[in-house]
């Protein structure tokens, strides 16, 4: 898979896994669209801020399938993931309410990202490579031929 970086996924928090590292790309690249619509003079537009979180839930279910393509335990961090979208969620009824604005919605998500991918996804990361490599090395090579 080709990614197509913008430069708003630090190297920092490059996980390397193409698939996971491209829709982190994605989700930021979201982030700064919303940013860029809600400080300017257009109104906020809360379909939008659905589609951010409908595509943050759909990476998820990515990390899901990659962790069951591999055989890596996911259960710890399937329950993080429902508890932070059920938190980003909840933030985003209150900005629809009028509870909290969507300045401070925005820095909460992209900060709670951030976290997440750092203290989350990079361990995740790290188990799925070495899963895969643990899985490439009982692979017998295939005998010459003569």
């Amino acid at each position: 898979m080709e990614i197509k970086y913008t430069g708003l996924l630090p190297e920092a928090l490059m996980i390397d896994l193409p698939e996971i590292d491209a829709q982190h790309e994605e989700i930021f690249q979201q982030v700064e669209s919303l940013k860029a619509a809600c400080f300017g003079s257009e109104p906020v537009c809360f379909s939008a801020f659905d589609s951010l979180l409908n595509y943050v839930e759909h990476h998820f279910a990515t990390e899901k399938r990659i962790a069951r393509e591999v055989g890596v335990d996911f259960l710890d961090h399937d329950a993080v993931h429902r508890e932070n979208l059920q938190s980003l969620r909840k933030a985003f009824d209150e900005v629809r309410n009028g509870a909290r604005d969507v300045h401070s919605f925005l820095r909460y998500a992209e900060y709670w990202f951030e976290r997440h991918i750092s203290e989350e996804d990079k361990s995740f990361a790290a188990s799925v490579r070495a899963r895969k490599a643990r899985f490439a090395s009982s692979i017998p090579s295939a005998a010459p031929t003569i």
